[in-house]
């Protein structure tokens, strides 16, 4: 691999990982931060070692510092991580045209572009014979014709006998379950029509706006893919991600998807999960993907599958995908080293036969927020932060062990990312709810009330994991 620089622009645990992955690819790394996250670990590990390597910028969400620090410290490529630019196109495409080119660790800006659109997504699908969700397949920028459509998907339900039929307004250029709204009667619909059209050209400069049925009772899994600049093309597995917040943010994932061999479904869930990864895979070679990236399903009660998006970047999860996985002559592989890997053209070096599954691991995503008010997020100092010691457990944190932190109220209050692993689905959820039960967090409030997080909300929903309740 010629000789790489590597700026990080992100931060938190993901920041870390991306870090790791690059010291055990031998590549040279520099990070930025913002004055609230200065005490953060991606921040602090980085000063100890080679203070040099870490600019302090107004923010992660501004283009020009990125660049500008990349050319100070002479990077080579950027890393984005999750969220911020990992799926902004005109970010991807500015890094490879500039005058002095950057490679952006991810796939090429056109693809990020074409799926980075869920109409372009479902007209692409469509056409190749994948199952997509009953709706809009252009994007709509006209209130009366947008409310036409609800109209008609209202009426369709109800001759389906769905008793309580609704609509999802979702911004066309969103992901990451940001910009939807769900409308239960057409009579709210201008009004969400509007709010989702007003966030939509906020967010991402395009008001487009996609009318989807609102489907019930399903189950949201993941598919995990790896492609390269060479026309390989692998995956690893399944995820099940049902477990969300109100705001249908992520909280426990599970892998695989789907555990016939310990839960009875009212449909051959082998079969589903086999259809999942060929569609996805079908889709990906379609577009000449050439990066990790994940194709996330709808999977209703009766076992139909429906793609809801592609995510064209490196997600949060992808540790459990990585647990379950073995390599021949490699074993388990570690995702964000595969990505960076094919992101500065190096070829996958393996197929799909010399991958093979192992048990079950199942992510829990630490947070502090009152489950009971909404996942209302905590603000406040964070004193004591132990975790129990397990060969099968894994920790991803950003927050210090070895003394006091303050949550930084402009970023979601993520404590830390826990990968669990066992033989089988019983023993992976045993062990979560033992680690569970012997982490200690302690940390008080603006008003010295005491911390709160979502480590029971957790284990409660731990056996709801694969079922369909």
């Amino acid at each position: 691999m010629a000789r790489h620089r590597i700026l990080i622009a992100n931060r938190g645990e993901i920041a870390i990982r991306i870090m790791q992955a690059c010291e055990e690819l031998g590549i040279d790394t520099v990070v930025v931060y913002t004055k609230e996250d200065q005490d953060s670990e991606h921040v602090q590990k980085v000063i100890r070692k080679s203070p040099d390597k870490a600019y302090r910028i107004a923010s992660y969400k501004d283009p020009n510092e990125i660049f500008s620090v990349c050319d100070q410290a002479k990077c080579t490529a950027i890393h984005p991580g999750y969220g911020f630019f990992s799926e902004n196109f005109r970010f991807a495409r500015r890094a490879t045209l500039r005058n002095r080119p950057i490679t952006f660790i991810g796939p090429r800006w056109e693809v990020i572009r074409d799926l980075g659109s869920k109409i372009n997504t479902k007209r692409v699908a469509k056409t190749l014979k994948i199952p997509v969700i009953p709706g809009s397949y252009a994007p709509i920028y006209n209130e009366i014709e947008a409310e036409a459509l609800a109209e008609e998907l209202f009426f369709l339900q109800k001759e389906q006998g769905i008793q309580h039929p609704s609509v999802l307004v979702k911004a066309s250029a969103g992901g990451g379950g940001m910009g939807i709204e769900e409308v239960r009667e057409l009579d709210a619909f201008r009004q969400a029509y509007r709010r989702i059209q007003n966030y939509a050209r906020r967010q991402f400069g395009d008001e487009g706006v996609l009318i989807e049925q609102a489907l019930r009772d399903y189950h949201h899994l993941e598919v995990q893919i790896l492609c390269s600049k060479h026309g390989e093309y692998v995956h690893f597995g399944t995820r099940n991600c049902t477990i969300q917040s109100t705001g249908r943010q992520k909280r426990i994932e599970i892998a695989p998807g789907f555990d016939p061999d310990t839960i009875s479904y009212p449909f051959d869930a082998k079969k589903v999960l086999n259809e999942i990864v060929e569609y996805s895979l079908r889709l990906a070679k379609h577009v000449k993907y050439d990066n990790v990236g994940t194709w996330e399903w709808i999977v209703t009660r009766d076992g139909k599958p429906y793609l809801l998006e592609v995510n064209t970047r490196i997600q949060v999860e992808n540790g459990i995908s990585a647990r379950i996985s073995r390599v021949k002559k490699i074993g388990q592989p570690n995702l964000i080293k595969e990505q960076i890997r094919c992101a500065l053209g190096e070829k996958i070096g393996y197929n799909q036969n010399h991958i093979s599954f192992e048990g079950t691991s199942i992510e829990l995503r630490i947070v502090a927020e009152d489950t009971k008010r909404g996942f209302a997020p905590w603000c406040g100092t964070i004193t004591t932060l132990k975790f129990p010691s397990y060969d099968w457990a894994e920790v991803h944190t950003h927050v210090p062990t070895s003394r006091p932190y303050k949550i930084p109220t402009e970023y979601d209050p993520n404590l830390a990312l826990v990968i669990i692993w066992g033989q089988n689905t019983n023993e992976a959820i045993q062990r979560a709810k033992e680690f569970i039960d012997n982490t200690q967090i302690e940390g008080v409030g603006p008003k010295g009330e005491p911390i709160i997080t979502n480590l029971s909300y957790l284990r409660e929903r731990l056996d709801a994991s694969l079922r369909f309740e």
